[in-house]
């Protein structure tokens, strides 16, 4: 019987894991400090919760790593990319990688082509794909580039040409050169859908390397169970897929709590707020997921169109540094000690102020040495912060909201009591004695998904039969991705008028989301 899953978060400060079983219940948990190796604290807290359960119960594992975006905001570990674009004459004027930051350009291009093919709007072809110019391509990119992105004009209606590029290169530079194409990674959108392409190619290394330490995580342990990464939208990718497509999970970290804060509490709808020891992240739960961002998300300065959480983050954690008073300026951070607050903070034993020691001193806390604190910090300035982050806790709260309605707030994370008890326009403030781990727990019980994005002409059927198609097409996808096909269902379906096209025409995006099969074949080992 293989029912357990371990379920696994890498943060900026903290690495989290815990043990659920298949009725969802926590069996153990392991906080510790992340490290400078990210792999290294993943097989402590791995070794960690293992040593409290029947390993050979264990049947799935799933990982939330912030890996991918630090690769890309600290520049390091990237592919060249050979770029190749399906759109030509009519997208020459701009030409790939024009917004980038130019450090992150210059890092990232490879070979560069702008070829005829796409389609349009509705699927049927602008002009036929150019195959010499794609071989032509493929043959100028051998030895010269680590991947290959290819995006075509509209390819979410139709990837026809991005595929059949595909099949050109790889005949070429052989079929395990790894090859992103748009219509996998990107919604509608040529340039966003173009970046995010590129993004995947460049992070080929970074996939890698994080797939096979937890796999050589898991063979340490001598653990045969099914690995998964969490992606963006708080569902699961299968091992080999998150290797193949690691922009998926740029975004995991913060929905991994957002998910288990909904599991913890109960509550579909609802502010979450997770506060860690370096910052705060804030987002609205709307049918126990994350409302996904409307709008173009920046990921490293390139601007792209994943399905993204719609968050506000800020420097706000349990390991943020007081600053001095001087009457301006915030009373903490940006700065954190982040997870060498054991090391630092007054309470225990350092000499750096931070949020954890004022918490303390003002009972929200009750850990370290309030004592060692006190010889430092004044009531008076305690008083002044604790007022300031209660200050800043209902800013962010009526913020995210949608409407002036009160709606319950989740406190999570290691740092979630810096939350006061009573925020003003906030029903009530719900903790759970397991939300210091909300995040693992997210990735614990995560379900696989499939989803649709495309330009669809209802004059051509129906409203209804477009939607059903859509609705199959999502369906397909999310148990193809490793989920149970009697408890597939549709959790989102969103339409939008594309009044400037003929034909009653509408962008339609569909979500179909379900649990994982008991032990499926589609994950790597």
């Amino acid at each position: 019987m293989t029912a357990l899953r371990v379920g696994l978060d890498v943060g900026g400060t903290n690495t989290d894991a815990v043990v659920v079983d298949e009725a969802g219940e926590v069996l153990t948990w392991h906080k510790s400090a992340t490290t400078p190796d990210v792999l290294d604290g993943i097989r402590s807290a791995l070794a960690a919760v293992l040593a409290d359960v029947d390993r050979e119960a264990v049947g799935q594992v799933m990982l939330g790593t912030t890996h991918p975006v630090n690769a890309l905001i600290r520049r390091r570990g990237l592919a060249r990319v050979g770029i190749l674009r399906i759109a030509a004459p009519a997208t020459l004027s701009i030409s790939p990688l024009s917004s980038w930051p130019r450090d992150l350009a210059a890092l990232v291009r490879g070979q560069v082509e702008i070829i005829r093919g796409g389609h349009e709007y509705e699927g049927t072809e602008i002009s036929p794909l150019d195959e010499d110019a794609t071989a032509a391509f493929a043959r100028d990119c051998r030895d010269r580039v680590d991947a290959i992105a290819v995006t075509g004009v509209t390819s979410p209606a139709n990837p026809d040409h991005e595929l059949r590029a595909r099949a050109i290169i790889t005949e070429i530079l052989g079929d395990d050169f790894p090859v992103t194409l748009g219509h996998e990674v990107g919604g509608l959108g040529l340039l966003e859908r173009e970046n995010s392409a590129v993004l995947n190619g460049a992070l080929r290394f970074v996939g890698l390397e994080i797939v096979h330490g937890l796999e050589s995580a898991l063979a340490a342990e001598q653990l045969d169970a099914d690995i998964y990464l969490t992606q963006n939208d708080g569902t699961l990718l299968a091992a080999a897929e998150a290797a193949r497509r690691p922009i998926m999970t740029i975004g995991s970290g913060p929905t991994n709590s957002m998910r288990g804060a909904a599991y913890l509490s109960g509550l579909t709808d609802a502010i979450v707020m997770d506060v860690g020891g370096t910052s705060t992240d804030v987002g609205l739960l709307i049918d126990s997921f994350p409302r996904e961002s409307a709008l173009a998300v920046e990921i490293g300065g390139v601007r792209t169109n994943y399905r993204m959480p719609d968050l506000i983050s800020v420097g706000l954690g349990g390991g943020s540094i007081l600053r001095p008073v001087d009457g301006t300026g915030p009373a903490a951070g940006p700065d954190s000690v982040g997870h060498e607050i054991n090391r630092h903070a007054l309470i225990f034993g350092g000499g750096t102020p931070t949020l954890s020691d004022v918490s303390v001193m003002s009972g929200r806390a009750d850990f370290g040495d309030i004592r060692l604190a006190e010889k430092v910090l004044d009531a008076g300035r305690v008083s002044e912060t604790i007022s300031w982050v209660d200050d800043r806790i209902q800013l962010l709260a009526d913020r995210i909201k949608a409407a002036h309605v009160d709606l319950p707030l989740i406190a999570v994370g290691g740092g979630a009591h810096l939350v006061p008890d009573r925020v003003e326009g906030v029903s009530e403030v719900v903790r759970h004695r397991f939300g210091g781990v909300a995040n693992a727990i997210g990735a614990a019980i995560a379900e696989a998904s499939g989803s649709v994005d495309r330009s669809m002409r209802y004059d051509d059927s129906s409203r209804e039969e477009c939607l059903a198609e859509a609705s199959a097409a999502a369906i397909d996808a999310a148990i193809h991705a490793g989920a149970d096909p009697a408890n597939t269902r549709i959790t989102t379906v969103n339409e939008i008028p594309m009044a400037y096209m003929p034909g009653n025409s509408a962008r339609v995006q569909v979500k179909a989301v379900g649990p994982l099969l008991a032990r499926t074949t589609t994950a790597s080992k």
